[in-house]
């Protein structure tokens, strides 16, 4: 069974509260609850199955991962226990400087070896199974294999999954020009846990992940594709801003949910 969820954000949290049959797990942003309470984070974990979800481990920095900010992560990660943790295919600080943004990587060998080593050493700090998120770049970054080669070894060097963006994909074919369909068939199947999505935007002639929109019907029919190629375990909605009424993200949640159940 694929279960069908929200990244949970706090302009949603009284919503949330309610528990909505609609939402069937929670996936907790983990930077979003350093500074919570032990009580704070079991409160929002205790009801449903969550996953953590991080933005700032920084996994192609060369170097051991900052020890303040994995003290961080498995503190949310001990206290949620989620049924996985996950980060992004993405450089975020250099030694001396954080840069704010999610950063592409070269699919490089060195690069497989680097993210490697840390994805490894996150999952073992953690004690959880770790997938690695796909993410949107205006720049095709170039190297020694392709994107879809570079994540099918990497899952296989690092023992780990693959959190397939739904919405970068879809980004990502359309500023680069290439098939989405034709990236994700060159993708392991089984390495496929989870998805994210939300509505995409357009302007000055290119496709933004501003996280702010509402899902559109060719993101849904991305959606069906991955679901129907490989054992997705959930799907989150990773909605950060412009939130509609409960009720337009319950909608989104019963269609995607009827993707699951090829209705």
């Amino acid at each position: 069974m694929t279960l069908v969820g929200l990244g949970y954000r706090t302009p949603l949290a009284k919503w949330v509260g309610t528990a909505p049959p609609e939402i069937e797990c929670l996936e907790l942003t983990a930077e979003h609850f350093f500074d919570q309470s032990d009580e704070a984070i079991l409160a929002v974990a205790a009801d449903r199955p969550v996953f953590v979800h991080g933005l700032g481990l920084s996994l192609a920095t060369p170097g051991p991962l900052d020890p303040e900010t994995l003290r961080s992560f498995q503190r949310v990660v001990d206290l949620s226990n989620p049924k996985w943790i996950s980060e992004h295919l993405a450089f975020t600080r250099t030694a001396e400087v954080d840069l704010g943004h999610l950063t592409p990587v070269p699919p490089t060998r060195e690069m497989l070896n680097r993210i490697s080593d840390n994805a490894i050493a996150l999952s073992e700090a953690c004690n959880r199974p770790l997938i690695l998120e796909n993410i949107t770049s205006h720049v095709m970054m170039a190297g020694e294999m392709d994107e879809p080669s570079f994540l099918n070894q990497l899952c296989s060097n690092a023992g780990c999954g693959l959190l397939v963006d739904v919405t970068n994909l879809y980004i990502n074919s359309k500023n680069h020009g290439f098939d989405p369909l034709e990236w994700l068939h060159q993708l392991n199947p089984q390495t496929i846990v989870q998805l994210h999505i939300v509505g995409y935007s357009y302007r000055d002639g290119r496709w933004h992940d501003s996280h702010h929109e509402p899902i559109q019907k060719d993101l849904f029919e991305l959606c069906q594709a991955v679901v129907d190629y490989a054992p997705v375990k959930a799907i989150i909605i990773e909605r950060d801003g412009n939130f509609p009424d409960p009720q337009q993200l319950a909608s989104e949640l019963r269609k995607i949910k009827a993707v699951c159940n090829g209705d």
